[in-house]
């Protein structure tokens, strides 16, 4: 992320340099996921075609994980004495993800959208969790491979209408 926010004084035994960089990464991750989470409830809201209903309820389950993703991911940001930079603005500005189509799609032109966006997410929170590792950040570790497991799932899912 770009824009470095001035750290808190915190008890949090990681060394500054540490620390500093698993918020400028935590800071990244949540822009893309905060920008996936508005992304899919675009799909959510505009889904048409004979399979509405199922890909209608399911948008909206990987947009409620997706808000759990964002908050945890925030909250560990906060815990290692930053600023979590997590609103609609901020993350639009810092997201990585190509931009929603805007245009009238069928069902499956919103699967293949989503699914290449799942994909980068799902690829840059693994990064994220090599990242984490190499710092020895154990805790970021934790957090990014128990969100790298959900977002595996949910490509899954996107992956199985795709196939035929």
């Amino acid at each position: 992320m770009k824009t470095k926010t001035k750290t808190l004084d915190t008890h949090n035994d990681l060394p500054s340099d540490t620390r500093e960089q698993m918020i400028a990464m935590l800071n990244q991750e949540l822009a893309d996921m905060s920008d996936l989470h508005s992304q899919t409830k675009q799909a959510h809201w505009n889904v048409k075609g004979h399979q509405f209903i199922a890909l209608h309820k399911l948008f909206d389950e990987f947009a409620e994980a997706l808000t759990g993703y964002v908050d945890e991911i925030a909250e560990r940001v906060v815990q290692l004495g930053g600023t979590a930079m997590g609103t609609n603005r901020m993350s639009a500005a810092e997201s990585r993800l190509p931009e929603y189509p805007s245009e009238v799609m069928g069902s499956m032109d919103h699967v293949s959208a989503l699914t290449e966006r799942y994909a980068m997410v799902a690829a840059s929170t693994r990064a994220a969790v090599k990242t984490a590792e190499e710092a020895e950040d154990l805790d970021t570790v934790d957090l990014m491979s128990s969100i790298s497991l959900g977002m595996d799932k949910w490509l899954w899912f996107l992956e199985a209408h795709l196939q035929p």
